[in-house]
């Protein structure tokens, strides 16, 4: 019998190769695959899914609602794409799926519905500038923050991204000292009736950490609320904290950011309380250079005063 005898150098490259394919059919696997109801199609990216395979210009079943409502839990963001213009009357229906629409103080005359905030780069066609206050998310003047936001772009842009961040992410990676500080701190919010929130505090459904902020309506923060140490910041400390959490969302080069370029037919489902925004540069760049930017948003009632229901002084070790 003749043994063949293949030199080491080529059993490595084999090796290699076979170790690249698994690799490769993990990644497919990982960012493609059927969703378990078989109601649409999610692929994977930086933050969320991209959704694909109905149209919710067209009543849709309640277990396809359901599954939707699951999978935005799940994954925080869902990107509908080819879904065409989506009416008014059509995306507050959609909404209600998630709760009651709650009806922004901002209205403009082409919007076209009462629930339905309409932003733009042109005051003529929508509210300007919104956004653009910094990394935020909806509703954190009010005792219960915005449950969820859905977005769709009604006029794309040749530029004007809206950029998103999981917060969940942002606290579980500061440092001991700097965990300890935030968990310390309350926000007091920039309007006169505004309650007080904890910065840290539990999500209601999935129990996960997340933030109450919005780092452009701010009046100042509370150290150790409710205690006998209880101090407000000073404006300089106001403005030192602001700047602290600011750069937990840039560092590293932006790395925890997902930007989203829009595209036409995108409607977005946000978890409002998992995942802060704000609205690029490039949102207000005028429609001579970019085109009419029209954006529709609808968010639902919040039903949860931020609370932490945890001891983070036993979760950290200082019992």
């Amino acid at each position: 019998m003749k043994i063949f005898r293949y030199p080491l150098t080529n059993l490595v490259v084999v090796a290699r190769l076979l170790h690249l394919q698994r690799n490769l059919l993990t990644f497919i696997h990982m960012n493609t695959q059927e969703s378990s109801h078989n109601f649409y199609t999610l692929t994977f990216g930086k933050l969320g899914c991209e959704a694909r395979g109905i149209d919710l210009k067209k009543d849709v079943s309640k277990e396809v609602t359901a599954a939707i409502k699951n999978d935005v839990m799940k994954h925080r963001i869902l990107i509908f794409k080819d879904q065409g213009i989506i009416s008014g009357d059509r995306h507050v229906e959609i909404a209600k799926w998630f709760g009651e629409p709650d009806s922004t103080f901002y209205k403009h005359p082409r919007s076209p519905h009462p629930d339905v905030f309409r932003v733009s780069n042109d005051r003529s066609e929508g509210c300007t500038n919104v956004g653009r206050t910094g990394w935020h998310i909806d509703g954190s003047f009010q005792e219960a923050p915005f449950a969820y936001s859905l977005y769709h772009m009604v006029s794309v842009p040749t530029n004007g991204a809206t950029v998103f961040c999981p917060l969940t992410e942002i606290i579980e990676e500061l440092p001991r000292e700097q965990r300890i500080r935030w968990e310390r701190l309350y926000m007091i919010s920039d309007r006169r009736s505004g309650p007080i929130h904890p910065l840290i505090y539990s999500h209601p459904l999935t129990k996960k950490k997340v933030l109450c902020f919005h780092l452009g309506m701010i009046e100042g923060f509370i150290w150790d609320y409710k205690t006998p140490q209880q101090r407000v910041t000073s404006e300089e400390e106001t403005y030192a904290i602001l700047q602290e959490i600011h750069h937990e969302f840039i560092k590293d080069n932006k790395a925890r950011q997902y930007r989203h370029e829009w595209s036409v037919g995108d409607f977005i489902f946000s978890d409002n309380i998992s995942v802060a925004h704000e609205a690029a540069p490039e949102s207000q760049l005028p429609r001579s250079q970019v085109g009419l930017r029209v954006l529709h948003r609808v968010t639902t009632v919040g039903h949860c005063r931020p609370t932490k229901e945890y001891d983070y002084r036993k979760e950290l070790g200082l019992h």
